[in-house]
Order: structure tokens, then sequence, then C-alpha cells
């Protein structure tokens, strides 16, 4: 496997361009395929495949490759190469609709959720043995000021000379004061540290049913000469593409023609091409345009006033933004990392009512 392999013979455009783009790249190592795999500890295999076109590398692969020939040859990347390299992977990423390059995805997503988890967790542990070592700490020093109060108390006469024989008292009130501090320090991190920790376990969890769902799809088998009939559209819109090949994946299995777009003027335009889609999904945070401009955009239509729009986006589902999503027209308002099985469920309950509707009209 030292040589690379020939472009596989049918790819699409995007593809194509991508892997000879990395391949000019891994030239300029002047390595073998299965030496500069073994140097980044990768499967030799699955490189090639890269190299070749048949699949599509996770960024993290192609900014290994720009680092590795920077070092070779003593010059970075210029800014303008590694966006254009970027602008092809996008491309390859929204034009490949392999569920494995979507496992592969997600996979990874739930690598870095599972290392979060882990962090979170071990920093929890230190903090709460801290914790409780200033803690027993504390405890001591109060009850080496209450024998010192018992014996204030007893004998008031006798106190105040205590209290001037033993002039440590005022360090060791010092001393408590600062370690109630330090308690109350430590309590906020470890509030942090789980908080993190919980965050974390909760994407790990719906990651993985993610990857549940991808996996369940199974391939499409052609049916001839079957009768036409309707096939309700959804309008998939996010600026991630991970996240389109996420939720394509998810919906696929379901009886629809999915129709993703990167942006808010992207979906604009696919409705303006198309009338009849049965329910829109779209990301909030968008560059441009976000999911609440858009949402206007198509509630001031009046051919699109009437389609429901499902929000998803990472800033939380408080009162705050599903009250800014409900007021710009949404039905509904997802958070991310979405759990699948919720996200079919409500899409199917729109492209029913959706097809119900059709069918009544038709009757009339």
């Amino acid at each position: 496997m030292g040589e690379l392999r020939p472009l596989a013979p049918d790819l699409t455009p995007e593809s194509r361009a991508l892997a000879m783009a990395l391949r000019e790249l891994f030239e300029g190592l002047e390595v073998s395929v299965r030496r500069y795999a073994a140097r980044r500890v990768r499967d030799a295999g699955t490189f090639s495949r890269y190299l070749s076109g048949t699949r599509v590398p996770p960024w993290e692969v192609v900014m290994d490759l720009f680092t590795d020939v920077a070092e070779h040859r003593g010059m970075a990347a210029t800014p303008d190469a590694i966006e254009l390299v970027r602008r092809l992977h996008r491309a390859a990423v929204e034009t490949s609709s392999s569920p494995r390059h979507a496992v592969e995805v997600l996979e990874q997503q739930l690598a870095e959720a599972d290392r979060v988890s882990r962090r979170s967790t071990a920093r929890g542990d230190a903090l709460s043995d801290a914790l409780l070592d200033r803690k027993h700490r504390i405890a001591d020093l109060e009850v080496r000021l209450n024998q010192l109060e018992a014996e204030w108390s007893a004998e008031r006469a006798r106190a105040e000379r205590l209290a001037a024989a033993n002039t440590d008292v005022t360090e060791l009130l010092h001393e408590r004061d600062e370690l109630q501090d330090e308690v109350s320090r430590l309590s906020a991190q470890l509030h942090e540290a789980e908080k993190l920790r919980d965050e974390a376990e909760e994407r790990c969890t719906l990651l993985e049913r993610q990857l549940e769902a991808v996996e369940q799809v199974q391939p499409v088998v052609a049916v001839t000469r079957a009768a036409p009939r309707v096939m309700p559209k959804v309008l998939i819109v996010d600026d991630q593409p991970d996240n389109l090949m996420a939720m394509t994946a998810v919906l696929s299995t379901l009886d629809q023609e999915l129709v993703a777009v990167s942006s808010g003027r992207e979906a604009l335009k696919a409705l303006l091409d198309h009338d009849d889609f049965a329910v829109i999904i779209m990301d909030v945070q968008m560059p441009d345009m976000d999911g609440y401009e858009t949402a206007a955009h198509i509630k001031r239509r009046p051919r699109t006033h009437d389609v429901p729009i499902i929000f998803l986006t990472a800033m939380g589902t408080d009162a705050e933004h599903s009250a800014r999503g409900y007021a710009a027209g949404a039905v509904d308002y997802i958070g991310k990392p979405f759990d699948p099985w919720v996200l079919r469920a409500k899409v199917a309950v729109f492209t029913g009512i959706y097809l119900e509707q059709r069918r009544l009209a038709g009757d009339q």
C-alpha cells in the first residue's frame, strides 16, 4: 500500500475535487501511504480510501495533513489554501449520502463528548476531595474555637485573661474565615464540573441514539412499475454539514423527500422553487441570516405562511429562546444534540397532517 490508488471511477464531482486536492497535499510529503498512516496512528486502508475519493475524511484528518506538509516544507499553508480545501470538503460532505460516513462523524462527536465527560468527572472527584479536606479543617477549627468560647462564657474575667494569654485566637478565626472562602470557591468549581459532566453525559446518550438510528438505515430497494404517489417534502436548514448529514440520515427511513440546504437564503430559494413542503426543520444560529430572520421571511409570504417550522438550536430551550422562536412562527423548539426518535416522531406528525390535507383537498 505504498503507492496511491487510482481515483475511484464513479465519484461525484465534489468528491473527486476534494480527493485531487488531498492527493496533491499528500504527494508533497514524499512518503508512502502506509508509512504516513503509521506516523499518524491511522488505518492505512482507510487513509488510502480518503485519497482515492471513496470516503470523505473528517476535517481533523485534513488539518493534520496541512500541518505535516507545512513541517516537511518548512512553510505554513496560506489561509486561502486552507479555505479552498475547506470549501471542497464541505461540498463533498454535503453530497455524500453514505450512512457509514454519517456514523463516522457521529462517532467522532461521541468520542469528544466522552472525553469531556471523563475530564469533568476526574476534576469533580479532585474537587470533592479538596472540599472534604477543607470542611474537616473547618470542623477542627470550630471545635477549638468552641472550646475557647466555652471557657470565656464560664468565667468572663478568666476568659479575658485567657484571651490575653492565647494570642492565637485571632489567627484561628482568620484561618477559619479563609478556609470558608476557599470552601465556597471549591463548591462553585465542583458544581461547574458536575454540570459539564452531566451535559457531556446527556450529549453522549443522544449521540448514541443518533448512531443507533443511522445504523438502522437500510438500503432502499428499487421497486419496478410502482404506482406514482405523493411524497411529502421536508426542508432541512443548517449551516453545519455534519448536522445536515445527521438529520438526513435519521429521517431517511421515513417515507419523505428530504431537501437539505446550508443557509437561510438557500432555504428561501428552495421555497420559491417548490411550494409543497410539509415541514421545515431550521437551525437558529446561522451566519448572514439566522433562523429567526429566515422564519420571518417565510411567514410574510402568503404561499409559505402556513408551512410549519421546527427550530433546532444549541442555545438551549429556556423560556426566553423558546418564546422568541414561537414569536417567529415556529410550531416547535428542539435543543441540540437532538433526540433522533423525538425528531422523527414530530416530523412524521406534520407530514401526516400534510398528506391528510392533500387527500381532503382532492376529495372536494
